[in-house]
Parts: structure tokens; sequence; C-alpha cells
């Protein structure tokens, strides 16, 4: 791409040290309940400091114009401010989900299926306080359909939400692992073109269909999905 097209700009973020002052430590030594685990999570106590800029790419959901990043574990605040400066023709926001005891990467949370239209976890709502963008904007999150499995395949460390990191291919197309029935059913019933594809095996190499894509080039122009910014928006950064 570099060498075909003469706008192709390659950057990449600030490699962070990881030192000792970057993490909290014996974060995870501790022997908490889950109920105390997700109080932590929920007040935004997470493992990583604003010692330096830290993200995952994954904790990045790019709407047009708008950028939704998940505050957690494997994102700070310094990072989202990083993006504000390096991207000052995007809008910024920071987003987070109580419900989750481990908030790593967005794609198995909070998915955008098309303009208009989100299916969240349900065991990771979006607060109440954080939707008024949307809603200002016409967009319906809807709650995510119910994962077929009980538990993860062997030697994958993700949750069994992978049902919902599907695969957008376009507006009405979307890729769903094979094995997910009620969410294959849903995504149907919302009006998408389902095409089921067996990827379960390969969850324990890299998550799921779309953790293990990265899109390079995209078609169009960048849109605006949220054009009515009249709102009071706790999100932006």
């Amino acid at each position: 791409y570099f060498d075909k097209d003469p706008d192709f700009l390659w950057t990449q973020a600030p490699r962070p040290r990881l030192s000792d002052k970057s993490y909290k430590h014996n974060y995870y030594d501790e022997k908490i309940t889950l109920e105390e685990r997700l109080l932590r999570t929920a007040n935004k106590d997470f493992v990583t400091t604003e010692e330096e800029i830290m993200f995952d790419a994954a904790d990045v959901m790019r709407l047009g114009k708008d950028l939704f990043i998940q505050h957690g574990l494997t994102t700070n605040r310094k990072a989202m401010e990083w993006f504000k400066r390096k991207y000052p023709d995007f809008r910024i926001h920071a987003v987070n989900f109580p419900g989750d005891p481990y908030p790593i990467h967005i794609d198995a949370t909070f998915v955008p299926l098309r303009p208009g239209l989100i299916i969240n976890n349900p065991h990771r709502p979006l607060p109440k306080e954080q939707r008024a963008i949307f809603e200002a904007n016409d967009w319906e999150i809807v709650e995510a359909a119910q994962p077929a499995h009980k538990e993860p395949p062997p030697l994958c460390y993700s949750s069994v939400w992978l049902s919902m990191n599907c695969l957008v291919l376009n507006h009405k197309t979307v890729i769903v692992e094979a094995s997910e029935v009620h969410q294959l059913e849903q995504m149907d019933k919302l009006g998408m073109n389902v095409i089921p594809v067996a990827f379960r095996d390969a969850y324990a190499f890299g998550g799921g269909l779309h953790c293990s894509t990265a899109d390079v080039f995209r078609d169009g122009k960048c849109e605006d999905y949220f054009p009515n910014q009249k709102v009071k928006d706790i999100t932006r950064v």
C-alpha cells in the first residue's frame, strides 16, 4: 500500500517502556472475591497506571469520525489523550463496562453491526450515563444473544462471549462462528445476511473472528455517524 498510494502514511504509537511504574504491584496477588473485583473495575482501579501511554488496538472501536476507546486493564487514559492529539479530526470517547471483572478489548462487549445498531454484552452493559451520544443520534443498543457454549475451548484464555466477536463485512453482511447458533439466529432477526464459519478451534491462537483480522484498507469516505453533538457527552476526551 505504501508503494502504490502516495497518500498512504506509515505511523506507529509510542513504544511503552513497561517499567515497574507502569503497573500496580501485587494487583493480582490479592485473594479477593468476584464482587470485590467488579467493584474495583467499576471504580476504574486497573493494574495499569498513567505513567506512560499504553493501549491495545482491540480496545478501540472506530465508527467513522468517532473513536470509542475502552478504559480497562490494557488501555489507559493517557493513551486516549495521545489519540486526541495525534488525530485531531476525530472525536475521542472513553467508555467502560463495570460488569466486566477483566476488561480487556472491546470486541466481545460492544459490537457495531451497521449505522444505528450495536449489540452489547448483557453482562457488561454500557452505563446509562454514557449512552447520551448514542441516544441523541438514534443508535439502538440491543443485548447480544447468549453464547451457545458453557466453557471456552481448551487453552483459550477468552470468555465464552467470543460468541459475539463477529466480523462485519458491510452494513448487511456479517460472519459469525458456526457453532454459535443463538448469535446466528439473532443476527438473522436483526436483518443481517449471516455467514457461518467454523472458527472455534482457532480461539486459542488469537481469539475470535474479529480478533484475528485487521483491516488496513477501506473503501469509501470517513462518515459522521454522530452529527448531533448538542448533548452532554461525558465520554468525550
